[in-house]
């Protein structure tokens, strides 16, 4: 079978290996697409944490499986499945607690271990969700659209809250969705005035915000000299985290979503005086992908224009620079097998 190795930062290679054989408790899954993220991208550039190389990457996956024994979740050859990116080791005190996303041990398909860019893969039964009824396009996207979902559940935003979301890409993306599908008012904030009407057609975000242009001013325009209760930062980039402390109302909460390789750093009276309370979100759960699969099994959330690359497998090693380029205005790439 074909898989594409990240041998060292900016270096692809298509190989052939043999296909694997599965394990008790395992299916094997033919991937039939792999959505394209962030942590892929930085994985790439070499500015992944958690991360060593040669790594086969890809955590956003959906497929059929070709092969798998009797199971306690009744799968059978020929299911179409999202897999679950997360395999937790279901004895620390995060996974008797219901929390596998923060697993001690965790090892996440793509990022620990080697991950989906290959045309099969064994994965444990445990991690698939059966998706008859999605596509495997939608299928694929459960994962990226779940760590959003995760983010909001979180912080558990009240119905007509003021939620601002940092970060306009895929994952931030995501959490304006569900932080809207859960009532709450948002605003969305970005550098790229492009990606700010996108939240606006495609995310129905009530207002946007330029992250260039005086934000904090404008929210205390938009607000009534106030600020919002929440703040989500998708967007990875430590002087973005940094300043997010300013947007937080005074007893609101500071989500982290996104993820930087460094250090974050803050004022520690501002911290005290606001009595803020920051919090961190990482991956999602399988309640997550569970709730995901039903609001997208509703027809709410359409993915046609949130997917705007798409390539084969075999053109995905000559493809991958160009959409690193900010020209190519990605959002989210599929590659399809």
């Amino acid at each position: 079978m074909r898989s594409i190795v990240c041998e060292r930062p900016n270096v692809f290679k298509m190989t052939k290996e043999k296909a694997p054989s599965i394990r008790p408790g395992e299916a094997l899954v033919r991937i039939k697409r792999i959505g394209i993220c962030g942590t892929d991208l930085h994985a790439y550039k070499g500015n992944q944490p958690f991360f060593s190389y040669p790594r086969v990457l890809g955590h956003e996956l959906s497929g059929v499986i070709e092969e798998v024994e009797h199971n306690p979740e009744g799968l059978q050859a020929g299911d179409r499945v999202a897999i679950i990116p997360y395999l937790s080791c279901g004895n620390c005190h995060a996974c008797r607690n219901g929390k596998t996303n923060c697993c001690t041990k965790v090892n996440v398909l793509g990022v620990h271990i080697d991950g989906g860019m290959r045309e099969l893969v064994a994965v444990p039964t445990k991690q698939l969700m059966k998706t008859t009824s999605l596509s495997y396009d939608e299928a694929a996207l459960i994962e990226p659209l779940a760590i959003g979902a995760h983010a909001v559940n979180r912080a558990k935003p009240r119905r007509n809250e003021q939620v601002l979301v940092i970060g306009a890409g895929p994952i931030g993306l995501g959490v304006m969705l569900f932080a809207k599908e859960q009532g709450a008012r948002v605003i969305a904030m970005d550098v790229n005035e492009e990606r700010l009407e996108f939240c606006q057609q495609w995310a129905k975000v009530d207002a946007v915000v330029h992250a260039l242009d005086n934000p904090l001013s404008e929210l205390n325009d938009r607000l009534n000299d106030e600020l919002p209760t929440i703040v989500f930062d998708a967007t990875g980039n430590n002087d973005s985290m940094t300043e997010a402390f300013n947007y937080v109302a005074h007893g609101g909460k500071l989500v982290y979503v996104g993820l930087v390789n460094g250090m974050i750093q803050f004022d520690d009276p501002e911290f005290h005086k606001r009595e803020m309370t920051l919090m961190a979100s990482r991956n999602a759960t399988k309640e997550d992908f569970n709730y995901v699969i039903q609001v997208l099994e509703t027809g709410s959330i359409q993915l046609d224009s949130y997917i705007t690359h798409r390539c084969s497998f075999r053109e995905m090693v000559e493809q991958f620079d160009s959409w690193l380029l900010p020209e190519s205005k990605v959002i989210k790439v599929v590659v399809e097998l």
